[in-house]
């Protein structure tokens, strides 16, 4: 609100040293737009009615204030209605543009959702078939949450699942994307990384979220496969398959351990076109 002021305090001075001959009118939008945004509807009628008044009293200051008084009220009048107009369709679009945000991200944990990761992924495949650069993805099952949830109850286990999803945040870099999927599993995004790297990054974050849940005492491991993909031919919804097939091998095998795949195109026929390699539990 300050702010606003202030602006229009700055926009009436420049109207009255240039004596209206340079229109600054359209500047007066952008202090409504900003409080309106920021502040809400109420701050942003309030200064939509100063701005009116600052308008119209600069009018009268310099001697362009039209002589005829019905002509003159009706000028302000529509110029008060615009300003308002405006002050009232912002917080609208502010709300729209944040249910929009809203929906991308898990509730709990505050990460991306299923949803955005299905988006994030069809837009990694198109770069990865324009620029023939790998990446990789990992689907994480937590072990045993349900241990969790049925000793000190869902608010723990809620807990725990927010926990991990802040540490693993923490862990990935600025173009990596996590999401949560489903109950306790989550899936990460790693652009332009192949296996090798993608082993010793998953290696790193699994020995780090072991330590934090052992800090805790909460007697959870996770179960993780790591598919890196070479080639960009399969779908959002067919990457992500493969990668849970993995997470998959490793519950079947004992759980607290990592396998990892490389996708490297369509097999020939009788063979697979995914490489598992597994890592036991660190």
């Amino acid at each position: 609100m300050t702010g606003g002021l202030g602006m229009i305090i700055l926009i009436f001075v420049f109207c009255l040293w240039t004596k209206n001959e340079l229109s600054f009118s359209a500047f007066y939008l952008m202090p409504i737009i900003l409080v309106a945004w920021f502040s809400g509807r109420r701050y942003g009628l309030m200064i939509s009615v100063i701005s009116a008044i600052s308008w119209v009293t600069v009018d009268i200051l310099v001697g362009g204030f039209t002589p005829h008084p019905l002509v003159s009220v009706w000028n302000a009048t529509v110029r008060l209605s615009f300003f308002v107009l405006v002050a009232l369709l912002i917080p609208y679009l502010r709300d729209l543009a944040q249910e929009k945000d809203r929906a991308h991200i898990d509730d709990l944990t505050g990460i991306a959702n299923r949803r955005r990761f299905f988006e994030v992924a069809q837009a990694e495949l198109d770069r990865s078939q324009r620029y023939r650069r790998p990446f990789t993805v990992a689907y994480i099952d937590i072990d045993n949450l349900k241990i969790v949830n049925d000793r000190w109850g869902h608010r723990m286990g809620d807990e725990l699942l927010c926990a991990f999803a802040a540490q693993a945040a923490h862990l990935l870099r600025k173009t990596d994307t996590i999401a949560r999927v489903g109950g306790d599993e989550f899936i990460l995004m790693f652009p332009e990384t192949d296996q090798a790297a993608a082993q010793m990054i998953i290696s790193r974050m699994q020995a780090t979220i072991n330590h934090e849940m052992e800090r805790n005492h909460w007697p959870v491991t996770f179960s993780i496969g790591v598919l890196t993909c070479e080639n960009p031919s399969l779908t959002a919804d067919e990457l992500i398959r493969r990668a849970d097939k993995l997470m998959y091998s490793v519950k079947n095998n004992g759980k607290n351990a990592i396998a990892y795949g490389v996708y490297a195109g369509e097999p020939a026929e009788g063979s697979s076109s995914t490489t598992p390699q597994t890592d036991g539990s660190n």
